[in-house]
């Protein structure tokens, strides 16, 4: 009994912290280890544990890595072998870089620091105060749907995000070649969980720019012929930007002063459950990133191309021109000016870029589509998937996947079960219409060494043409809001998969200094806005997540272009709540003067108070009404600008079925690829001190498709 009062009187005095100065004097004094105890008691430990020791936890942290590791958390430790070190060190005199496998042979204590922190920081995975934050295996494993390449939801305490792969023996590995070891993995502690390595993870965290210069230096093949367009176009400078210092310096400086605590205060009345932070938290950094779909050096050389000839750039425009990969009323220069946008070769290449970091398992999202759980995370259900404008904007590119497809694709145009009745999964899909696959698990995918990007290979020529054109603008595009926004892509904020406060409610601030997302305008010091990740909180959102703007809210969105000129539907997605307000939206091409777009809406109303005529839901929802029915009050529906949410996503019910979940159709007009569109969203009701903007998911809908008389729009 007298252990057990000194053990809880010792554990009533740890401190939490791990960004400042760990309070050694607070340890544990169970009889179980620490991680770091656990260390300390295996010898085969004993060089990782000495490194503990010399390396910080952080830059602004006087703690040691080991310090970190005896005080109270969710550690996951990947713990070094003595022979795992041995090896590294006789690597780098491989590499030429110490004269002999030991750490006494660095000259430069800067390098040597820097090697250290490599070492050791990326070994831990901080899981704040979560114990469902420790990486066990079957979390490890998870991850990503059992995508080859998939990167664990946190970083290590290097912030770097870990790739997990597995053989066909079921070894993990991380970053690609970072073997767990099957027997010595899951050992529990009190503060996390340990995993033995046997190899020293050390991604070379190059930029984009660096990593194809060195390809270009060395004539390495693999992607020397992409390398060489690029650099021909004058993208390499481009390209090496990792983050940007103005913001990093913004929050090194203001730190806390960025967040919002205690939000609800201030409005945004719902709240993640599985969280229960009560506060919203500035992103941390600002990272620019970038995603490359690429033809492999093998493809141009079955092509007769040969990448390392000094023509190779000229024969592969060449080659563009002679196979009809571009359109045909594109109006390009077919010259050596490639870093003119009017270049053809330029204008190719671009589309095989898109202006955000994507890895393997954010390709697209699976999250709440019709049929798919969480706890069946790798049993597909429904199609999902993305349209991006790619760098340099202009463009979409559509990213696919489903039950059916195999895999991811680009540009995959499939036939659909999706009548009133239907089951909402792909049915069909001619061979030429099955696009581009992305070979996310082959071997020659770069997505740890890169700091900034992702390289993927692709096996098939991908290319804007008339008929990918075409297809697209047959489609209804559809495009979450954080679609909008690639750097929510690029720094982890859209769909992260963790149930941590900082990733739940996300706080966008320095409205009037500083634009975080580049496609968002807040347009006064009134509107706060605040994504809201949605993390397993069972909501019936697009992707789960949300977003709100709150206060006498007043923001504006650049939105992607339309495929073709064409007349479309815009709409906006609603789920109505007694905290919403009213807002006017204002939609056109110039962000100064929007006009109106119809009148104001009530984000309060269901859709039956909205159809009038006193109207019950019984009246309006599907039921078990016959189709003719159905489709008759969807068009009544639309005499009113108004239309059902659909079947796509889910909570305890589809979308559909609830009738506070609609979308609002806000213009109808002549919409044309060579003109930017803004949607602008002001409150108009002064009488509530904390409406809500509700934000969801917007859509391009063609008019082929709204008006077609021989099928009425699907309700998928």
């Amino acid at each position: 009994m007298r252990k057990l009062v000194l053990s809880l009187v010792t554990f009533l005095f740890i401190i939490c912290s791990c960004t400042e100065e760990i309070d050694t004097s607070a340890r544990y004094v169970f009889s179980e280890y620490t991680v770091a105890g656990y260390l300390d008691a295996h010898e085969e430990y004993s060089q990782y544990v000495e490194l503990t020791k010399l390396v910080p936890v952080s830059g602004r942290s006087k703690s040691s890595v080991y310090q970190l590791l005896t005080a109270r958390g969710n550690y996951t430790c990947f713990a070094l072998t003595n022979e795992a070190i041995d090896q590294y060190l006789q690597d780098l005199v491989e590499q030429g870089l110490i004269s002999e496998p030991s750490w006494d042979a660095f000259t430069d204590d800067r390098k040597l620091d820097s090697v250290r922190k490599v070492v050791v920081q990326n070994t831990v995975i901080d899981g704040g105060d979560m114990e469902s934050q420790r990486y066990t295996i079957d979390l490890i494993t998870s991850v990503g749907s059992g995508k080859e390449n998939a990167e664990l939801p946190l970083p290590t305490i290097y912030d770097h995000k870990l790739t997990v792969r597995q053989d066909k023996q079921e070894v993990i590995y991380l970053d690609n070649d970072c073997d767990i070891d099957p027997l010595n993995c899951d050992i529990p502690a009190i503060n996390g969980v340990l995993h033995q390595l046997h190899k020293v993870i050390a991604p070379k965290d190059e930029s984009c720019a660096r990593y194809l210069q060195i390809i270009l230096d060395e004539q390495r093949e693999g992607y020397l012929m992409f390398a060489k367009a690029i650099q021909a176009c004058g993208l390499l400078d481009t390209l090496s930007k990792v983050r940007d210092e103005v913001y990093e310096s913004l929050y090194q400086a203001e730190g806390d002063a960025l967040n919002m605590e205690n939000y609800m205060d201030k409005g945004g009345y719902d709240m993640t459950t599985i969280s229960g932070d009560p506060h919203a938290y500035a992103p941390e950094h600002r990272k620019y990133g970038f995603t490359f779909f690429c033809e492999t050096d093998d493809f141009w050389q079955s092509q007769g191309i040969d990448p390392k000839a000094s023509d190779a750039v000229e024969k592969l425009q060449d080659w563009i021109a002679s196979n009809g990969m571009y359109l045909s009323d594109g109006g390009y220069q077919v010259n050596n000016n490639y870093a003119s946008p009017k270049n053809m070769l330029h204008q190719w290449l671009v589309y095989h870029i898109l202006p955000m970091r994507i890895p393997a398992n954010k390709l697209v999202y699976h999250c709440n589509e019709n049929g798919y759980f969480y706890n069946t995370n790798n049993k597909y259900t429904i199609p999902v998937f993305e349209w991006y404008p790619v760098y340099e904007g202009g463009r979409l590119l559509k990213i696919y996947e489903s039950a059916e497809s195999n895999g991811i694709y680009l540009n995959s145009f499939p036939e659909r079960d999706n009548d009133i009745r239907g089951t909402g999964h792909e049915s069909y899909c001619a061979p030429e219409k099955r696009g581009i696959q992305i070979l996310t698990n082959d071997e020659r995918a770069v997505v740890t060494d890169i700091v900034n990007a992702c390289i993927y290979p692709i096996g098939e020529p991908l290319a804007y043409t008339d008929v990918v054109r075409e297809d697209l603008g047959k489609e209804r595009i559809r495009f979450d809001l954080f679609a909008l926004f690639p750097e929510a892509i690029t720094n982890g904020i859209r769909r992260a998969d963790s149930p941590l406060g900082k990733w739940q409610h996300v706080f966008v601030s320095l409205y009037n200094r500083y634009k975080y997302f580049e496609n968002m305008t807040i347009l006064n010091e009134e509107t706060h806005f605040i994504h809201y990740n949605g993390y397993k909180a069972n909501w019936a959102n697009y992707s789960g997540d949300e977003d709100k703007a709150f206060g006498h809210f007043d923001i504006m969105f650049k939105l992607p272009p339309v495929p073709v000129r064409n007349t479309y539907e815009f709409r906006y997605k609603l789920l109505a709540t007694a905290a919403r307000g009213i807002v006017q939206v204002y939609f056109g091409t110039d962000p100064d003067r929007l006009p109106v777009a119809g009148i104001p809406i009530d984000m309060r109303k269901n859709v039956e108070v909205f159809f009038g005529d006193n109207a019950t839901w019984s009246d309006l929802q599907d039921g078990s009404k016959d189709d003719d029915e159905i489709i008759e009050i969807d068009h009544k529906l639309r005499n009113h600008g108004l239309m059902k949410a659909t079947k796509h996503e889910h909570d305890s019910e589809l979308a559909r079925d609830k009738n506070n979940c609609s979308r609002h159709i806000i213009v109808r007009q002549t919409l044309d690829p060579s003109e930017t569109y803004y949607v602008r969203f002001k409150s108009v009701q002064p009488d509530l001190s904390r409406p809500e903007l509700y934000l969801d998911y917007f859509e391009y809908c063609p008019k082929e498709i709204y008006d077609s008389p021989e099928r009425p729009e699907d309700v998928w």
